[in-house]
Order: structure tokens, then sequence, then C-alpha cells
């Protein structure tokens, strides 16, 4: 466990927070993609194949379920739920999203580390990951209609996103992993 991935990890778990929060106290899905909430499903469907064959430890076993259990119940909530099911706007909500998924699938075919199923998969849902948002901006772009917790919710999955790019391609390219641990929990440490 490193602090960037800590990071990550907490970040992505506020956004879900945030997003079960307004569905679940509102009961309204307004300005929410069903379209990106599918394509997230997806990428820790495919990423967490390994959820009960390999064993990393306890926090990473609890956060792939927490992961993938919010995902398929925000799904479920907005396709399901009696109520909240009425507040979805598919009209707006109108984005292509399977047009993402086959050329994630074949980037992931040809640029992967190991050709094995599962580190196909795993390499599929981080390039998926990085495109899923794209729904759920351009349905904010239509609608124009923004409520504080949605905003929120956007701005946190963004910073995941970035958070990613930094944390995989720019510090773990440059740096080495234990290096960076040690100095920025010596530095960080006492703050946390």
């Amino acid at each position: 466990m490193n602090i960037f991935r800590l990071a990550g990890d907490m970040t992505h778990l506020a956004s879900v927070l945030v997003l079960l929060l307004k569905i679940h106290t509102i009961k309204s899905c307004a300005g929410i993609s069903l379209k990106t909430q599918e394509l997230y499903a997806l990428v820790f469907a495919t990423r967490y194949l390994d959820i009960f064959t390999n064993y990393i430890s306890f926090y990473n076993t609890i956060m792939k379920l927490i992961f993938l259990g919010s995902s398929f119940s925000i799904v479920w909530y907005i396709k399901r739920h009696k109520i909240v099911h009425r507040s979805y706007d598919k009209d707006q909500d109108t984005f292509r999203h399977w047009f993402i998924v086959l050329p994630c699938l074949v980037l992931a075919l040809l640029i992967n580390e190991r050709f094995t199923f599962k580190e196909v998969m795993w390499t599929f849902s981080l390039y998926l990951e990085a495109v899923a948002i794209l729904p759920q901006l351009v349905l904010l772009q239509r609608t124009r209609n923004i409520d504080n917790l949605t905003g929120q919710y956007v701005f946190l999955l963004g910073y995941i996103v970035v958070l990613n790019f930094v944390i995989d391609e720019i510090v773990f390219c440059f740096f080495n992993n234990f290096v960076i641990n040690e100095v920025l929990f010596f530095f960080l440490g006492p703050l946390i």
C-alpha cells in the first residue's frame, strides 16, 4: 500500500458516497448518467476478476467488494428502483457508451504486460476507466443542470482520473516506489 493508492481509493470512495447519498436521500438520479455508471460497473467487474483467487490483504479485498457492490447498486437504483428510476432522463443520456468499450478492448489486446485473460481484462479496465466519465460530461453539457452533489461527484471522478494518471504514468515511471513511500510517509505521515 502506498499513499497515492490510498488517496485514490479514498477519493473514489468519497465520490461513491456522494452519489449514493444523493440517490438515497433525494430519491433522484437527475443529472446522473446511467451510461457512466454501467461503464464503471464493467471497469470493476473486469478489474477484480481475481477477488476470490488472489488474496493481497484484508483492506484490498474490502475495497474491491465496496467498489463492485456500490457500482452495481447504483446501476440497480437507476434502472430498477421504482421512485429513482422515474427521475432518470433517458432522452438526455444518449452517449453511445458501448462504442468506447470496443476500442478499449482492442487496445488492451494489443498493449498489455502479459497476454493472459486476467491481465488483458485488467488492462482493459484501466483504459475504460480513463474514458468512463465521458457520458457523464456529455449529459451535464446537454442539460446544463448541475446540482451541488452531482457537481461534487463529477469533480471527484475527474480528480480520480488525474490522480491515477499522475500515479501510474508520472510518479512510478520516474521514481522508485519504495523511495517515494518512505519520503512521503516521513513528511506526510504526521498529517495523516
